[in-house]
C-alpha cells in the first residue's frame, strides 16, 4: 500500500465534501494533526476509522487502501492485494490479540470479581464460625460456579474481538 497515495485519496474525498481537516477530525473523533499525517502519508488510519471515512465518503475501504477510485473490473484484484499488504502488515498475532482482549476483559470485570470472591469468603467464613461443613461445601461450590463463569464469558468476549473482530472498542 502506498500510504501517500492514500493520504492524498483522503485529501481529495475530503475537499469534495468540502470540510476541513478539523471539520474531518471531529466527525470521525480524532484531531486534525491526525488527518493531516494520514494526508501526508505518514500513517494509515485504523480500521474503525477506515469505516468510518468509507461511508462519509461514500467509497469502499478497498478504494481508500487503493488511493483511488475503482473501476468494476479493478476491484477484486484490488481487494485481494490490499487484503494481503493488510495482513502482512498487522503488528499481531493471534496470541497477543488474544492475551490483549483476555486483560481488557479482566480489567473491565474486575469489580463484579472482586464483589463474587468477597462473597465467596463470607460464606466459607460463616461455615468456619457455625462449625457447618456443609456451608463450606456450598462455598466451595459458589467458587468453582464463579470460575466457570470467568472462563466462560472472557473466552466468548475474546472469541467475539480477536478472532471476527465483531466487538466493539
Amino acid at each position: 500500500m502506498d500510504l501517500v497515495q492514500i493520504g492524498k485519496f483522503i485529501a481529495e474525498l475530503r475537499k469534495e465534501q468540502e470540510l476541513t481537516q478539523e471539520q474531518l477530525g471531529e466527525k470521525i473523533g480524532v484531531t486534525n494533526k491526525t488527518v493531516s499525517r494520514w494526508e501526508n502519508g505518514n500513517y494509515l488510519p485504523p480500521s474503525d476509522v477506515l469505516l468510518a471515512m468509507s461511508q462519509l465518503f461514500d467509497v469502499s475501504v478497498n478504494e481508500i487502501l487503493s488511493g483511488k477510485r475503482l473501476l468494476a473490473e479493478e476491484y477484486k484484484e484490488a481487494a485481494e492485494t490490499n487484503l494481503t499488504q493488510t495482513l502482512k502488515a498487522s503488528s499481531f498475532s493471534l496470541k497477543e490479540r488474544i492475551d490483549f482482549y483476555k486483560a481488557k476483559w479482566l480489567k473491565e470485570h474486575i469489580s463484579i470479581m472482586v464483589f463474587i470472591g468477597i462473597c465467596i469468603i463470607g460464606v466459607a467464613l460463616a461455615g468456619v464460625v457455625c462449625k457447618q461443613g456443609w456451608i463450606i461445601s456450598i462455598a466451595i461450590f459458589l467458587l468453582l460456579v464463579a470460575h466457570g463463569w470467568r472462563n466462560n464469558t472472557m473466552m466468548a468476549y475474546v472469541e467475539k474481538n480477536a478472532y471476527d473482530g465483531s466487538g466493539t472498542r
